[in-house]
């Protein structure tokens, strides 16, 4: 009779199991999953229009711009790394937001208040502070935020807030956010819109590929974005002009500020010699609504309407420039 001791048998050690860990193990052949998009492995990322309905009326509270179940991705999630909400604050009321993210990048549609910041989870200690804002302000908080978002009591309307974070990057990596990158920061909308304004007088603006002034930040000076991962910028797309089609890898959730009937965008897979996007669809602007201009899609901006259209695209174009991946094309030749 065998004992565990004897040395005829495998060693066995009492009270302890064996485990090869190959369970989870898969082999794919290359041509089968190099592409998960074309294998349907993973879900493509549409283009997605978001009417300015959805906060309209009603009590205080976030309206998430929630595609996941489109995406297959937990949700809420706007794009596989983006999340973006209306935050509809009644006079006096507030509302909360966590730390659940890297980056928070706010847009103050309507209104007024203020945005008190609590970061004593972080490791770099306590370092609360309170940010007050306006209509055309843009904010950025870093990692570790739980904010009180309070609207003023003396504006005869509800405050309107747009909010895009990367929470749902972090997510997918698992992780939680710890360290800050950056410092909360205001970007004051009126002397944002006088640089548009200066950038829009140049003479040679009529040539470039757009009139745009991009937001960024002391703490970014290679990527040159908003946040780390956040890229984002305000724009003016004159009276009976063009933005002529380009494309790039980062995701982009357009925000229209303000436009007449008559602007709209061309969104398609491939253009044609002389630069013409081939079978596009066509996404129209609404004031105080938003779209997914989806990753790789060539897309054009066009205002028919005869008034200046405004508008802030927000992309995840902050990681992909730090990746050396975002890979922005235009049709033409521009800046």
């Amino acid at each position: 009779m065998n004992r565990v001791d004897d040395p005829a048998r495998p060693s066995i050690l009492v009270g302890e199991v064996t485990e090869d860990w190959t369970g989870d193990a898969v082999f794919y052949e290359y041509s089968v999953a190099v592409d998960p998009l074309a294998a349907g492995a993973l879900a493509a990322v549409a283009a997605h229009r978001f009417p300015p309905g959805l906060h309209a009326g009603g009590p205080s509270r976030i309206v998430p711009l929630d595609l996941a179940d489109r995406l297959g991705v937990p949700s809420p999630a706007t794009s596989p790394g983006l999340l973006a909400s209306f935050m509809v604050i009644l006079p006096g009321d507030h509302l909360v937001t966590g730390a659940d993210a890297t980056s928070e990048l706010y847009y103050c549609l309507r209104g007024s208040g203020h945005s008190a910041f609590d970061r004593a989870g972080t490791d770099q200690g306590a370092a609360n502070g309170r940010m007050d804002w306006r209509a055309g302000d843009f904010m950025t908080l870093p990692a570790g935020c739980t904010t009180v978002h309070t609207a003023a009591p003396s504006d005869p309307e509800w405050a309107l807030l747009y909010r895009v974070t990367d929470a749902p990057l972090l997510t997918y990596l698992g992780v939680t956010p710890a360290v800050p990158r950056f410092e909360p920061t205001r970007f004051d909308g009126d002397a944002l819109r006088a640089r548009l304004d200066e950038v829009a007088r140049d003479p040679e603006a009529p040539d470039r590929s757009r009139i745009s002034v991009l937001l960024a930040n002391t703490a970014t000076p290679q990527t040159l974005t908003v946040t780390h991962t956040l890229w984002a910028m305000l724009g003016v797309l004159p009276p009976d002009r063009i933005q002529r089609p380009h494309r790039h890898q980062s995701v982009a959730l357009d925000l229209i500020i303000e436009c007449a009937p008559g602007c709209y965008s061309l969104i398609g897979t491939h253009i044609d010699p002389d630069g013409a996007i081939l079978d596009p669809i066509r996404v129209d602007w609404e004031t105080a609504g938003a779209f997914v201009t989806p990753p790789g899609h060539w897309h054009s901006h066009h205002n028919e309407s005869g008034r200046p259209a405004y508008l802030v695209p927000v992309q995840d174009a902050g990681l992909h420039t730090y990746l050396r991946s975002l890979d922005i094309r235009f049709s033409v030749a521009g800046d």
